[in-house]
């Protein structure tokens, strides 16, 4: 039986919740700017309000 509309909308948000964890986790193990953009570019394109900065400076 296919998904109602709510529970698209919860997997959606699981999934998108986990891909910007591992992007977190790569932000902070980069090395080089190159790399941190390019990795910021993806976060942006998965959830346009994402900031990682933000939390780079604070540690």
């Amino acid at each position: 039986m296919p998904r109602v509309e709510r529970s698209r909308e919860i997997a959606r948000r699981r999934t998108r919740r986990a891909k910007l964890a591992k992007l977190r986790k790569k932000y902070a193990e980069a090395q080089t700017d190159a790399e941190r953009d390019e990795i910021f570019a993806k976060a942006r394109r998965i959830s346009p309000f994402v900031e990682f900065q933000a939390e780079a400076k604070e540690e």
